[in-house]
């Protein structure tokens, strides 16, 4: 452990009289000693705790610091309850031979500080070592038949007094100690997950160290032991997927046994996270079948029938038959030899959760089937909620993502792609097939946008940006250059701005005033300037034809 984690923790009364730029200085023991040379006891690392009684006057500081220093010792704390203030000289001589000084509260017993550092540093010590395997075996027997990950973050919390949290790629909470004390907030968690995310995809083997809002974390990755996760080549193919461990400690110097024991633990939550997967088999199956029915031009009744089995599964106790929404997602990776259906697939399973749920089990009211690059999701929508306003009540493109943006972001890094559609909520198995298309006309709108994370909603599809992503390349070169080209030559040559005051005339609703006040310009200016654009484009900007072309032109520019 680190002095400075000694020093942030209130319960130890200790205070920094100097050795600021030392903290980082790893203790690996502790020593009270009142000997005037305790050197021969010593062997490095340690932190000596003394109630100065070696001390008659000044003139015995100096050889005693300078003995504690020679030693290796990480630093020396002295108790207030014999003198009170530590003396100047010993202050001065610590400061000297850079010896790290603590002053110890009377309030505080060094039995205290003693145990809390033997229990931090227990896993580095060889007399520990037998009671570090018998927690791992422990851990081991407490696995998923015992209650989980959160059986084995309780264990941690108890047995090391570590705080640790089993976060979501895309920072959800899914199992924290209740020992650990208060729940860690959303945006720590969606940093903390963007940190690891970003740590993987450069290949650093974890645990990765994160410093976040003052406290020191390790992350460290869940990988999944299914035999996908065996298989895969390629960190892309399970970086979207993997959950993390995320412990409020620094793992940097810890011992080989302590970084085992946090490994097993990794372990012990993969095993719980697959068999989660494997649970999930029966939704992915339903929403398979439903996907092919919907393609294939299956009869509404038979569709029809398929929901109905779905519904139960997904929404248990649900009365009446539910309202349906479809949501697209597309995960392209630069190059194409990654497949991104089983990534999208993986990622629409958690990204439509609720971001405030907490544990793995929300996840598991929603169906997701992948075919190719493609994810399809079917999202169950209570009756009741949805017979006024499906849309009101279901998936909103603009807050799908908007929790995890940041953490997705640094997963594709930048050689990745998710783009997202969400259909309106339909009613019945004849609008099944509609409400595919909608998803996925939404997805493509989205992927017309700039950005690693993208998505649109069947809101945005009635507007004229619907038009804009299918209009192929070269006819949107040609129709741009030539209503826009003409200007910019001029404007080029002339610095007449013709550009500018285009947008701007167009986005005043073509107010002269409004447009002239916006630019500050005199409006017989202002006259003068949309007067050359229709001389140099042929065009009449009082004529709501002319006005949508360059509208639409410099919207494809």
């Amino acid at each position: 452990m680190r002095l400075r984690a000694l020093l942030d923790t209130d319960a130890l009364g200790l205070r920094l009289l100097g050795g600021e730029d030392e903290l980082d200085r790893t203790v690996r023991g502790v020593m009270t000693t009142d000997l005037r040379d305790p050197s021969r006891y010593l062997s490095g690392g340690e932190l000596v705790l003394t109630g100065l009684a070696w001390r008659r006057d000044a003139s015995d500081t100096e050889p005693f610091v300078r003995l504690l220093a020679q030693a290796g010792v990480a630093a020396l704390a002295a108790g207030e309850a014999e003198l009170g203030d530590i003396p100047d000289d010993l202050v001065a001589a610590c400061v000297r031979h850079r010896l790290p000084l603590f002053a110890v509260h009377e309030s505080v017993a060094f039995a205290t500080i003693t145990e809390h550092v033997v229990r931090q540093v227990s896993g580095e010590r060889a007399g520990d070592l037998a009671a570090v395997v018998e927690r791992h075996r422990r851990m081991m027997t407490s696995g998923p038949a015992g209650g989980g990950p959160d059986v084995v973050l309780d264990l941690l919390g108890s047995d090391l007094d570590l705080r640790a949290w089993v976060l979501s790629p895309t920072g959800r909470l899914i199992a924290g100690s209740k020992v650990s004390g208060p729940a860690l907030p959303g945006d720590a968690c969606a940093r903390l997950a963007a940190e690891h995310l970003a740590a993987a995809r450069t290949g650093r083997r974890g645990p990765h160290r994160v410093l976040l809002d003052g406290s020191t974390f390790s992350l460290f990755p869940v990988r999944s032991s299914g035999r996908s996760a065996q298989g895969a080549r390629d960190v892309r193919e399970t970086v979207l997927s993997d959950w993390l461990l995320a412990v409020e400690a620094d793992a940097s110097d810890w011992q080989d046994e302590r970084l085992d024991l946090l490994q097993g633990v990794t372990q012990l939550i993969s095993v719980e996270r697959d068999r989660r997967d494997a649970a999930r088999t029966v939704r992915r199956r339903l929403a398979q079948e439903v996907l092919e029915l919907v393609q294939t031009g299956a009869a509404p009744a038979e569709i029809a029938a398929r929901l109905r089995v779905a519904a139960p599964v997904l929404l248990p106790g649900l009365g009446a038959a539910p309202h349906w929404q479809v949501v697209v997602a597309r995960v392209e990776w630069d190059g194409g030899e990654v497949e991104g259906g089983p990534v999208a697939q993986s990622l629409l399973e958690e990204i439509l959760v609720d971001p405030q749920a907490t544990g793995p089990e929300p996840s598991d009211r929603i169906a997701v089937a992948h075919t190719g690059d493609e994810a399809i999701a079917l999202v169950p929508l209570p009756a009741v909620a949805a017979e006024h306003d499906g849309s009101e009540s279901g998936v909103h493109a603009d807050a799908l993502l908007k929790a995890v943006r940041g953490p997705l972001s640094a997963g594709l890094n930048d050689d990745g792609r998710i783009t997202l559609g969400v259909s309106a909520a339909v009613h019945s198995a004849e609008g099944l097939r509609g409400a595919l298309e909608e998803a996925r006309h939404a997805r493509r709108v989205a992927a017309a946008r700039p950005g690693r994370v993208c998505a649109a909603g069947h809101q945005e599809l009635a507007s004229h940006v619907l038009l804009l992503p299918f209009v192929p390349d070269d006819v949107r070169r040609a129709f741009t250059a030539r209503l826009l080209d003409p200007l910019r030559e001029y404007d080029r040559r002339h610095r007449a701005e013709l550009i500018p005051t285009l947008e701007a005339f167009l986005d005043c609703d073509g107010s002269w005033t409004r447009c002239a006040t916006r630019l500050h310009l005199h409006v017989n200016t202002l006259r003068y300037r949309v007067g050359r654009i229709e001389q140099l484009t042929g065009r009449d900007l009082s004529r709501l034809e002319d006005k949508l072309d360059f509208f639409l032109a410099l919207r494809m520019s």
